[in-house]
């Protein structure tokens, strides 16, 4: 896999939880983070169907864009009983005409699954993409197994966390401090094959 040599990449994303929990991933290996919405670049569009696919169209669109190093973060929130949903369109689920509602979009779930016998399996993904403006791009990919709670529970996270439990944890993803979800996290999984392979750690 090609070595990231460069301390000042871009992160394809306007989500600002997912750069504060990159960045203070990357903070270790002395590399700088500026997202593309701080540099004012738009969303492509994710017109893929799985999570590798639309983690290249925004890290190469950011790369591109920028002449830096984009790393894009393509994640979702799998449910077992929904054969998966909402998965690749996780975010989707939780568009409102006002931005994202991930209040509704974990309402949406409930309302599907609370008949469903438990445990109400379901997962995190993640797929990593880094591509270089030169076109060249590595992926790095992860998960984590848990179930779903109701009602959502704390408010350290984002996203879907406040309904997801790790296997074998009592506190939901958005009860537990940052830096140990940057330790069993799916995004933490998925960013450890990266360190070693692109960052040589």
């Amino acid at each position: 896999m090609r070595k990231l040599t460069e301390k000042h990449i871009i992160l394809a994303s306007h989500n600002k939880g997912k750069l504060k929990e990159i960045a203070d991933l990357l903070n270790p290996f002395g590399i700088k983070v500026t997202s593309a919405g701080d540099l004012g670049l738009n969303e492509p569009d994710e017109t893929e169907n799985t999570y590798v696919g639309n983690a290249r169209i925004k890290a190469h669109y950011a790369a591109k864009s920028s002449n830096k190093p984009a790393l894009s973060d393509d994640s979702g929130f799998s449910v077992e009983i929904l054969d998966g949903a909402p998965g690749v369109y996780s975010a989707d689920w939780a568009e409102t005409p006002n931005g994202r509602d991930f209040s509704m979009a974990m309402s949406k779930i409930w309302n599907k699954i609370q008949h469903s016998p438990i445990p109400r399996k379901a997962k995190f993904c993640c797929t990593l993409c880094i591509a270089w403006p030169d076109g060249q791009d590595e992926i790095s990919e992860g998960s984590v197994a848990g179930e779903i709670v109701w009602p959502p529970r704390g408010t350290l996270g984002f996203g879907y966390d406040p309904m997801f439990t790790d296997d074998g944890m009592a506190q939901t993803f958005a009860e537990i401090e940052p830096r140990e979800k940057h330790l069993i996290s799916h995004r933490a999984s998925a960013f450890n094959k990266f360190t070693k392979y692109c960052l040589g750690s």
